[in-house]
């Protein structure tokens, strides 16, 4: 396991352009890792965060409190609104790394 790889109950932070409104930073916890079967992506792995994010916080980066990038913020898990639950998801540092050469290709 590389060291910057995230573990449960560690502090994660999100920077992200949520809303349009530019840069913004929202902190909160790893919930859980490898989360899977969500069915936002064909592939999933998925680091669970409450660290707030909203409409526009997808692309953003998931930093841990060293500042050293562990995922790339993809989706917020709602029930009939696009406003943060608490329970929002990045795509994990180890699944971007794996897709980097599928995607130079």
């Amino acid at each position: 396991m590389p060291k910057n790889d995230p573990k449960v109950g560690s502090e994660a932070c999100l920077i992200s352009n949520a809303f349009g409104l530019n840069l913004s930073i929202t902190c909160g916890i790893v919930s859980a890792l490898g989360r899977e079967n969500i069915g936002f992506n064909e592939t999933e792995d998925f680091i669970q965060t409450d660290a707030a994010a909203n409409p526009g916080s997808s692309g953003g980066a998931l930093i841990n409190a060293k500042g050293s990038l562990i995922g790339m913020m993809s989706g917020i898990f709602t029930k009939n609104t696009d406003t943060n639950a608490g329970v929002n998801f990045a795509i994990s540092l180890n699944l971007i790394r794996r897709s980097l050469p599928w995607l130079m290709d």
